[in-house]
C-alpha cells in the first residue's frame, strides 16, 4: 500500500500536467485557426471586419466552450505593406478547463491581405 501512495505522488502530477498541456495546445490551435480564417473571411472583396468577427465567433463556438474565449477583434490593418485585416483572439485556459483554478492566458493573431475587386486600382 505504501508503494502505491509513493508512486501515485509522482504519477498524478505528471498525468495532470500532460492533460493540461494537451488542453492548452488544443485551445491555442483552435483559436489560431479561427483567427486566420476570420481574417481571410474579412479580406474577401465585398466583406467587412464585422463579417470576419462573426466567422471567428462561429468557428470558436462550434469547437470550444464559450468560457475559454475572452475577446475577439477583427480590424483593418497593413499587412506587409498592403491593406488587409487582422483578427485577434484572446482566451483564458484554467487548470484542466476550470477558470477558478488559475491558468494560462493565450493571445493569437491571424492576418490576411484584402482582396481587390476585379478592375479596381490599388
Amino acid at each position: 500500500m505504501v508503494d502505491f501512495v509513493l508512486v501515485l505522488l509522482v504519477l498524478l502530477p505528471l498525468v495532470v500536467g500532460i492533460l493540461q498541456l494537451a488542453l492548452v495546445l488544443h485551445v491555442r490551435n483552435t483559436i489560431a485557426s479561427a483567427a486566420a480564417e476570420g481574417a481571410r473571411h474579412a479580406a474577401v472583396a465585398g466583406s467587412s471586419a464585422p463579417a470576419g468577427q462573426a466567422k471567428v465567433d462561429e468557428l470558436v463556438d462550434g469547437a470550444l466552450s464559450g468560457d475559454f474565449v475572452r475577446s475577439v477583434t477583427v480590424r483593418p490593418t497593413i499587412v506587409g505593406g498592403a491593406p488587409g485585416y487582422e483578427a485577434v483572439v484572446e482566451a483564458d485556459i484554467g487548470l484542466l478547463g476550470l477558470k477558478a483554478l488559475g491558468g494560462v492566458q493565450v493571445r493569437v493573431e491571424g492576418h490576411a491581405i484584402a482582396e481587390q475587386a476585379a478592375g479596381a486600382t490599388p
